[in-house]
């Protein structure tokens, strides 16, 4: 089982996330989504391709070159890495599930023309798009299809928790990509997006068919609704998940731009430096590699923005605990444990730092009433997210001196995630109904 969902929907998904980066990497100039099969043949497939026009204000869609990966295709076992063999990038993206960025062509390892006819290419960048396994494969109750092999007889994704179902490639104008750099960073977060739209049309299409169904034999229909339909709607979770994460995504865009009004020393950044020199004051050899893996916790948090009650709980459990143990193995004193304890308290208040009265005065772009209700939203419990909540934040993000980054972006994520959550709703509340018709050996309205 793979992506499977009409044509023209799998187009009109591809060119928005196409046409959304080209708009907005101006040294950008082409795009191209090939989607990938399922398993054991993993066909590699062009689905679409734009071209943004020398203006920056239209692309012109198709696919006007000839190539290997035009429908059909071509097959995990054409493309992958073999030896005596050239290499593609696009065997990288599926088996490693990483990037390809091709920042010098004429020393592309992976270029295919360079490889045999010694002509380099363009600069690009490919970006493999992730779903999780259990989210892909609803209903395999973590039995999943038989993944094929590499040449060297490793299976695919064994130790992953995603699998790749489409991979993003974008071509800039020359020596204006780099590993690493800001526009592959975007890229991997709109693959994101992209992978999320694409799972939930998968979602909308199942419910579709369970919904056929019911129409074709009650009694069927009864076992299809109770294992399949209901099985997706408890993917609500999924759908929390992702509208978690988008919350993720906005404070960190809110963040980068208040906490620049702010003393780096109050800020979750200076203050996780602290705690890492601090850390490594207790280095022996002893306990060297409980130190350097508190480290590695507390810098990997600094790429988190989570909502205060969830950071503060990732403080506890993931910094606060490693501190412990590694205050008691080195015998430390209260006067060496003290400045530790007021490090963590002040880790603990910065994640309410964005929400702060004299941070928020000094934002002038926002009127206040505004900004009060934005914070608001912002730093809340997200452990109950309703409707009306996701109404108020999308009218906050309407606001154009809201001046975030990826505002845009954000406010369409976020609305499509509210209409599939009501969706979700309505099909759990017709679901039951029709569960207890067909239970009951009733046909009224079904």
């Amino acid at each position: 089982m793979t992506i499977r969902i009409d044509q023209p929907t799998l187009e009109q998904a591809c060119k928005s996330i196409i046409e959304t980066i080209l708009f907005c990497l101006p040294n950008a100039y082409k795009g191209t989504v090939y989607l990938i099969g399922g398993p054991p043949r993993l066909t590699a497939t062009r689905i679409t391709s734009g071209v943004i026009d020398s203006d920056r204000q239209s692309i012109s869609w198709g696919l006007p070159q000839a190539s290997d990966y035009n429908y059909p295709g071509k097959t995990w076992m054409e493309y992958r890495d073999e030896p005596n063999r050239p290499q593609e990038a696009m065997a990288w993206c599926v088996e490693k599930q990483k990037s390809w960025t091709a920042e010098d062509p004429r020393a592309d390892s992976r270029s295919v023309r360079l490889q045999v006819e010694g002509v380099w290419e363009d600069f690009h960048h490919m970006e493999p798009v992730l779903v999780r396994k259990k989210d892909l494969f609803i209903n395999s109750r973590g039995v999943y299809p038989e993944f094929p092999e590499s040449a060297y007889g490793e299976t695919l994704w064994q130790f992953s928790d995603h699998v790749v179902v489409a991979v993003i490639k974008i071509h800039f104008r020359p020596y204006t990509i780099r590993i690493g750099s800001p526009e592959t960073r975007l890229i991997k977060k709109l693959s994101r997006t992209l992978g999320t739209e694409l799972l939930s049309y998968q979602l909308r299409e199942q419910s579709l068919e369970s919904m056929r169904h019911l129409a074709e034999d009650k009694i069927k229909a009864c076992n299809i609704l109770a294992h399949s339909i209901r099985n997706a709607i408890t993917k609500s979770g999924l759908i929390l998940s992702l509208i978690k994460l988008e919350l993720n995504f906005l404070r960190e865009q809110w963040e980068k731009i208040i906490l620049q009004l702010c003393d780096p020393v109050l800020t979750k950044k200076g203050i996780i430096e602290e705690l890492n020199k601090a850390a490594m004051d207790f280095k022996s050899e002893e306990n060297q590699p409980a130190i350097l893996d508190l480290v590695e916790i507390q810098t990997r948090f600094l790429e988190l923005f989570l909502s205060p009650e969830t950071g503060e709980n990732w403080v506890h459990l993931q910094i606060e605990e490693r501190w412990n143990d590694l205050l008691r193995a080195a015998h430390a004193s209260d006067d060496q444990r003290q400045p530790v304890e007021e490090k963590i308290s002040r880790l603990r208040q910065s994640l309410r730092l964005g929400k702060t009265a004299d941070l928020l005065t000094n934002y002038v772009d926002l009127p206040t009433e505004a900004k009060q209700e934005w914070v608001d939203l912002l730093y809340q419990n997200t452990d109950q997210i309703d409707l009306p909540y996701l109404e108020r934040l999308i009218r906050i993000l309407d606001l154009h001196n809201l001046k975030l980054p990826y505002q845009d972006k954000s406010r369409k994520t976020i609305l499509r995630l509210k209409v599939l959550m009501e969706i979700m709703g309505e099909l759990e509340s017709d679901t039951n109904i029709a569960l207890r018709e067909v239970l009951n050996g009733k046909s009224n309205g079904i």
